[in-house]
C-alpha cells in the first residue's frame, strides 16, 4: 500500500517521477502503466493499472440511467488519461489536471493506500490549515474499532 509524502519539481513537459518508496507498492500487473483523473479536494488521484481496473469495475455498476450516476461518471472519466512510466520512472500529468491541482513548479506526492496523490503543495498546505478538527478529534470518530 503506498504511504509517506514526497516533494518533488515537475518539468515544463508535466513530467513527474513516482518516487521508488511508492514504485515498489506496484505490482507487476500494473505493467507500469497508471490511470490518472482529477480527485476530491483540488488533487490528482494516480491509480496502477489494475487497481483503476477495481475503479472501473465500481464505475461498471453505475447506471447510466440515473442522472447522478451519469453525471458522476461523465465527470470521472472526461479527465481520464493513461500513461505509462518511462525509464526514468515519470509519468505524465495532462495540462488540463495540472490546472484543475493548480500544480506549477512543485509537487507534494502523497501515499494513499491504494492510489497516489498529487497536490500543490500550497493548496495542499492550506488544506491542512482549514481543517476544523484536529487529527485526534479526526481518528477517534473514523477509527473505531469495534
Amino acid at each position: 500500500m503506498f504511504k509517506g509524502q514526497f516533494i518533488h519539481s515537475i518539468d515544463n513537459k508535466g513530467r513527474v517521477s513516482i518516487p521508488a518508496k511508492l514504485r515498489k507498492y506496484v505490482s507487476p500487473e500494473a505493467s507500469n502503466s497508471f490511470v490518472m483523473t482529477q480527485g476530491i479536494d483540488a488533487c490528482i488521484d494516480i491509480y496502477p493499472r489494475d487497481q483503476w481496473q477495481t475503479i472501473e469495475e465500481k464505475l461498471l455498476k453505475l447506471n447510466t440511467f440515473v442522472q447522478k450516476e451519469s453525471r458522476f461518471l461523465r465527470l470521472m472519466l472526461q479527465n481520464a488519461h493513461e500513461d505509462e512510466m518511462d525509464g526514468q520512472s515519470r509519468i505524465v500529468i495532462p495540462q488540463n489536471l495540472l490546472e484543475y491541482a493548480q500544480i506549477e513548479n512543485e509537487v507534494l506526492i502523497l501515499g494513499a493506500l491504494k492510489k497516489i496523490e498529487i497536490w500543490s503543495p500550497k493548496v495542499y498546505k492550506n488544506y491542512i490549515d482549514d481543517s476544523n478538527e484536529t487529527f485526534e478529534q479526526i481518528a477517534s470518530e473514523v477509527m473505531r474499532i469495534e
